[in-house]
């Protein structure tokens, strides 16, 4: 990295500017803060920064017209987004307007400046792959604010302008779809069909022809020539649901089209060309079926090109009451009246709960509500009886137990006469609590380390520190 240098900053929150002027100059690199868009873009008319680091939401000018505006001037100029209301919409469009990174506040200061210095690197060697695209004002119903949504989201914003093949695993009613649908919408298909087809939905007998189409007269019962869905979803996405359950026949086939762009419908002669861009989606493990030898490997391989993960609800349950408050809307609307309100209490239950059918499961369970509970305010008494009555006590006992346990093991050393002892029990809490972190986070340490309130750097030093 030259010395020379320079990041703007541009947050009319003074405490922030305030951090980041800190964190920079400490790093070594020069800067200049700013407290809105507007002073910045009187200044650039003068000077010229090699890095910027936005906000979006400020008074005047907003971090998404600035990057536009940016886009104008200097589109190689690297512009890094941070906003506190973060959700897909901010980050497809910052990346669709050029962001070179999106960060969801609050931030790890030493991820912003390693992600400043590999901007200033960026922009040092010249690279432009820089996307703009319109502003799309669609409303999506992917809502996320937990760490684990975040990274869904940066990974559909990356995704904007590709037509790579992407696969999507998560359990069953995570939103697998939803994600797909959004990846088309903001893809350069946008205007083309979606269509999605479930793997698991349909007869094996009648998938080719799905599929593929058929001519007249190719089976008992084909009394017309008819369409299948890869000729329906020419020039733009098909949608693959449950694609572990496809039969190997229907492989074979499907990665011939995969590998050539064509196909024959069932009892044809004539090839097909289409332009379709794959999606594919399973709840399924499919190394496993590829080592069972129950999914082709060259599929697997052709599917896999770019993998995003869908966490399960119990993995994110700062969502849920949102989540909820976004179902009961929508149903008020179908089914008429006000929309229901949790009363504390009842949002805590629920928010506790492990949720099996995971966001579809709670949507059926907001639809249940409205229509069985007697008042506006959701009681505990007004839940589905199957979702189990609250065990309060229950929680308060254990976490008394672990804390009694505790109380009796520091006793019993220092009866033993034993000295230093938070040398032995610190360690030991921290392991644990990690190892559980990590455990909930499927092993991605930045989400690890928001779930224990630390910084990324402090878990890898706390990690490196115990020998984990």
């Amino acid at each position: 990295m030259p010395k020379s240098a320079t990041v703007w900053v541009v947050d009319d929150d003074s405490s922030i500017r305030w951090v980041l002027e800190r964190a920079l100059t400490q790093a070594g690199i020069a800067n200049e803060t700013f407290d809105s868009a507007d002073a910045m873009l009187e200044r650039i008319d003068h000077a010229r920064p090699d890095v910027i680091v936005s906000d979006i939401r400020m008074p005047g000018t907003d971090g998404l017209a600035l990057l536009e505006r940016l886009g104008e001037i200097d589109p190689n100029l690297p512009v890094i987004i941070t906003t506190a209301h973060s959700d897909l919409d901010s980050a497809v469009t910052s990346y669709q307007k050029g962001a070179f990174e999106y960060l969801p506040k609050p931030f790890d200061i030493d991820e912003v400046v390693a992600i400043t210095e590999r901007a200033i690197a960026h922009a040092n060697e010249r690279q432009s792959e820089t996307a703009v695209a319109e502003d799309s004002e669609e409303h999506t119903e992917i809502i996320g604010e937990a760490p684990a949504m975040q990274e869904v989201f940066r990974a559909i914003g990356r995704l904007a302008h590709s037509n790579i093949t992407v696969l999507i695993n998560g359990e069953s009613g995570t939103g697998k779809e939803l994600v797909a649908q959004a990846l088309h919408r903001h893809s350069p298909r946008a205007n083309a069909p979606f269509i999605a087809l479930n793997m698991a939905a349909i007869p094996r007998d009648l998938m080719e022809s799905e599929l593929f189409g058929h001519e007249k007269g190719a089976f008992t019962g084909a009394n017309a020539k008819r369409q299948g869905r890869f000729e329906q979803a020419d020039g733009g996405t098909l949608f693959l649901d449950e694609i572990g359950d496809m039969p190997a026949e229907t492989q074979t086939r499907l990665l011939r089209v995969l590998a050539d762009g064509e196909f024959y419908r069932v009892g044809g002669h004539t090839p097909v060309k289409v332009d379709v861009r794959i999606i594919a989606a399973t709840h399924q493990d499919l190394e496993s079926l590829v080592q069972k030898g129950d999914f082709r490997e060259d599929l697997f391989h052709r599917l896999n090109v770019i993998r995003i993960h869908i966490p399960k609800l119990s993995e994110r349950r700062e969502d849920i009451p949102r989540l909820m408050r976004y179902f009961f809307q929508r149903a008020a609307e179908e089914l008429g009246g006000e929309p229901r309100v949790l009363l504390p209490e009842t949002e805590t239950f629920l928010t506790g709960l492990e949720w099996p059918g995971n966001v579809r499961q709670l949507e059926n369970t907001c639809r249940w509500i409205t229509v069985m509970a007697s008042g506006r305010e959701i009681h505990l008494s007004d839940l589905p009886p199957e979702l189990g009555k609250p065990a309060e006590p229950v929680a308060e006992e254990r976490q008394s137990d672990w804390r009694d346990q505790l109380s009796r093991w520091a006793q019993n050393q220092l009866v033993q006469g034993k000295h230093h002892i938070l040398r032995q029990a610190t360690p030991a809490f921290e392991r644990a609590m990690i190892e559980v972190a990590l455990q909930h986070s499927q092993g991605r340490k930045r989400d690890a380390a928001e779930l224990l309130g630390w910084g990324r750097n402090t878990l890898t030093r706390k990690m490196k520190e115990l020998g984990m």
